[in-house]
């Protein structure tokens, strides 16, 4: 599983770790890092020896594992040039050892012939509010001239937030980032996620000082295996879990067919469907049990997804009072995030997932879209407190945070085929057959959202992806999770 913590408490473990450990070691240990780091990259194309190499160097200690960094390349024959964003205030000891190993300070962007890797050591963590624009006037000019050399972050690409993943202003856009004793919630959200690229966590010694929980955990793969409900020997359709479905209307009888697909292909013991599409569902799934409803009269089940397709109306209204109404978990999505009373999501007894993107989100939280997109993080928490639910944000990296303080989930698998009409739907009978099996809400939710970017990549295998791809894609990702 990967583990974000936020700057605060970084800081604090980086500072009990060095009364522990020589003065300078940390440093020495992320330097040492950061140069195999680059010398991997080095050597896809090339090799270090006779590499050229342009550090981008800002002040503090983000500016020293880059200089320190630097002169481990300069000792193994590389040319290693440094572009200071303020000379003056450069870190001292980096800069010296840097000039000892060989490495030269450049006089400005101009003239700095052809280049093999820039490393971006500008900002680190700590920085705010996007570059500056000294720094800001130095990344143009290098872009302008090197835009195709591969750029190496020094442990968050500068000009990004790495507590939030938000964005303020212009920042570097990396090929890969380095970063030291644990990850940040900068390096797994969206849109500073997008400037990271491939993620690369070095070990200085800092895990025995990290407090738990942390504030941000993103499942791999033996994370999701651990949690799949596998049927055993004595099973039936009721210990594997009988799913709800209220979802489609006159209008959209396609989103009742992906949300009963989701939640059969998503190993639903039994799916129970209630509402207009039944003709359309059972053409496609025979094995539905259908109902003219209400919800609550349709038989025994163990969870309700309720919402895709669902469209306006009196029937709607009800049916989505009908079912929160019900002793069991209930997940909310898409039209049913608007026809829902949140006085009664709030008083439940039973477990209520929401699974809106970030217009949906918006509504619900009375801002506008782009403040959601801009900060997804600080949407989901406030989404998870405000309803006292489990909040499933979707999106370019999908978010579940719950009410109660428990890291957020980030899920590493979305992909952009996932954008198209009716995938989620698909995701809705997914999570809501999870739930039906007796997964935790935000176990289900996460492994919902894990199991769709996978089945995404099967259905699609590079090529544009239908939602009902994603749904015949949910059996493939599931095997792949279980093979490890």
């Amino acid at each position: 599983m990967r583990r974000a913590y936020s700057v605060e408490t970084v800081r604090a473990a980086e500072a009990a770790l060095m009364k522990r450990v020589p003065e300078g070691a940390l440093m020495q240990r992320a330097a040492a890092g950061l140069a195999a780091a680059c010398g991997d990259l080095l050597r896809r194309t090339g090799r270090v020896y006779g590499s050229r190499v342009l550090l981008l160097v800002g002040s503090g200690d983000n500016g020293g594992d880059a200089l320190y960094a630097g002169a481990r390349l300069a000792r193994r024959g590389a040319g290693v040039r440094a572009l200071l964003v303020s000379p003056d205030r450069a870190h001292a000891a980096g800069l010296a050892a840097f000039l000892a190993a060989g490495g030269r300070v450049a006089d400005g962007p101009d003239g700095l012939g052809g280049l093999d890797l820039v490393v971006d050591g500008i900002t680190g963590i700590g920085g705010r509010g996007g570059l500056r624009e000294d720094a800001l006037a130095l990344l143009r000019a290098v872009t302008r001239s090197h835009g195709r050399t591969p750029v190496l972050a020094v442990d968050l690409p500068s000009g990004v937030e790495a507590d939030s993943g938000e964005v303020h202003g212009e920042a570097v856009r990396a090929d890969a980032t380095v970063t030291f004793g644990t990850y940040k919630p900068g390096h797994l959200i969206d849109p500073a996620a997008e400037h990271a690229g491939a993620l690369r966590l070095v070990d200085i010694g800092l895990g025995p000082e990290l407090p738990e929980p942390p504030d941000l955990e993103a499942l791999q793969y033996a994370d999701v295996a651990a949690l799949l409900p596998v049927p055993g020997a004595e099973s039936d359709k009721y210990s594997r879990g009988v799913v709800g479905v209220v979802a489609g209307s006159e209008r959209y009888p396609g989103a009742a067919v992906l949300a009963v697909s989701g939640a059969l292909h998503g190993g639903a013991g039994a799916v129970r469907y209630v509402g207009p599409g039944a003709d359309a569902v059972i053409a496609r799934f025979p094995e539905t049990l259908v109902h003219a409803g209400p919800p609550s009269k349709a038989g025994r089940v163990q969870a309700w997804v309720i919402g895709p397709g669902l469209g306006d109306g009196r029937w709607a209204e009800e049916a989505v009072a009908d079912v929160l109404g019900a002793d069991v978990p209930v997940l909310v999505d898409a039209d049913g995030l608007r026809l829902l009373d949140p006085e009664t999501v709030r008083t439940r007894t039973a477990a209520t997932v929401l699974t809106p993107h970030a217009g949906e989100a918006a509504a619900l939280l009375g801002v506008a879209r782009e403040e959601v997109e801009a900060g997804r993080l600080a949407a989901v928490r406030e989404l998870a407190a405000r309803y006292r639910a489990t909040v499933l944000l979707k999106g370019s990296t999908t978010l579940v945070a719950e009410a109660r303080d428990t890291p957020v989930r980030v899920n590493p698998t979305g992909t952009g085929w996932l954008a198209t009409a009716g995938s989620g739907d698909v995701l809705s009978g997914l999570t809501g057959s999870l739930l039906a099996a007796g997964l935790a809400p935000r176990d289900a939710a996460s492994v919902g959202a894990y199991l769709h970017g996978l089945a995404a990549r099967h259905g699609s295998d590079g090529a544009p992806v239908s939602a009902q791809d994603v749904a015949h894609g949910i059996p493939a990702a599931w095997r792949d999770v279980r093979a490890g």
